[in-house]
């Protein structure tokens, strides 16, 4: 997939990108690369890998993100995970929770490139699918001008084939993962400046952006571009995607579609000894800022939580809204 054209992506989040909350937004975009939660190395070798790994055919293309610091265990997780058939197996060096750090990866990893190069290197020894980082620009007291490009040198070198940079420091102490998602500075330029360093590696971007017009104007200047919250919090801005991004034709959104295809999704999980909930929560800021919205919301919020919740509420749901109303708005981040 990489060095084939420009890259749109929805971000890795924990709690939120499941594979219910990535099966819907498959609905939205066909093209949009999705990623996991991240999912730690030792959880894949030692606990229900099949539940951790599992995914529906739909999601494709999609990436898995895996968490941890030594290079024989994530190699094990690569492996492991290699017939579930991932398009990309991505590293994190960005979280900064005290969980995270607490098994010493995530974030802190970037104060120890030499360890992120090695970790890379082993699952590159044996992964078939591209082998990437998604990292910060620094932590703490870093420079970013000198430790995000020794990052990247490293890890380079050790073959990585993709690097996603979120454009902000993590501060490892003081600062909650919420907050080290809004208050260090976001610094767009110094990615620019590492693709323009490294022109022939594909780079993409991450932090702050929350419109598809921001996503553009990233985009012109480095290789991807990744949408994380607001792509969460209003999915429809996902519509237009594949138009702007991937060149496919203008297409309008069959709403009564969507929603006949996750009535089904939904019917299946509950089969399966799910419940609508599991599905529900994932769609409940699809249509901010249409008449109706508030409704909508209301009904997936309360009674798809309720016992014997069926797939008829994504029903009812979805009628309490106006499309003839504007269009969408974006979420602010």
């Amino acid at each position: 997939m990489y060095y084939k054209g420009k890259i749109f992506a929805v971000a890795p989040m924990i709690d939120w990108t499941d594979r219910h909350c990535r099966y819907f937004h498959r609905q939205i975009s066909r093209q949009a690369l999705l990623y996991t939660e991240m999912v730690v190395a030792d959880a894949i070798i030692h606990g229900p890998r099949e539940r951790l790994l599992s995914h529906d055919a739909a999601e494709h293309p999609l990436a898995l993100q895996l968490g941890g610091s030594d290079p024989a265990k994530l190699a094990e997780a690569v492996k492991i995970a290699e017939p579930y058939g991932y398009d990309e197996i991505n590293l994190n060096v960005g979280c900064p929770s005290d969980r995270v750090q607490s098994g010493t990866f995530g974030a802190c990893l970037m104060l120890t490139p030499e360890t992120v190069a090695e970790c890379v290197a082993a699952m590159k020894a044996v992964a078939t699918a591209p082998v990437t980082v998604k990292c910060r620009i620094g932590v703490d007291e870093q420079e970013p001008e000198e430790a995000l490009p020794a990052l990247m040198t490293r890890v380079l070198d050790a073959g990585a084939d993709a690097i996603w940079i979120h454009a902000r420091k993590a501060w490892l102490k003081g600062l909650s993962p919420k907050e080290n998602r809004e208050i260090p500075p976001l610094d767009y330029e110094i990615v620019y400046r590492m693709k323009q360093r490294w022109p022939e590696v594909f780079i993409g971007i991450n932090g702050g952006i929350r419109t598809l017009d921001e996503a553009a104007e990233r985009l012109a200047h480095v290789d991807g571009v990744m949408l994380g919250r607001a792509a969460y919090q209003n999915a429809a801005i996902l519509a237009d995607v594949d138009r702007r991004f991937f060149g496919d034709p203008a297409v309008e959104p069959d709403w009564q579609a969507l929603c006949d295809r996750m009535m089904a999704y939904a019917e299946r999980h509950i089969a399966g000894g799910g419940r609508l909930q599991h599905v529900a929560r994932h769609m409940v800021g699809l249509f901010t800022g249409l008449p109706g919205a508030r409704r909508y919301r209301q009904i997936l919020s309360t009674d798809a939580a309720k016992s014997g919740a069926g797939p008829e509420v994504l029903a009812a749901a979805f009628a309490a809204v106006d499309f003839s109303g504007a269009e969408p708005e974006a979420v602010s981040a």
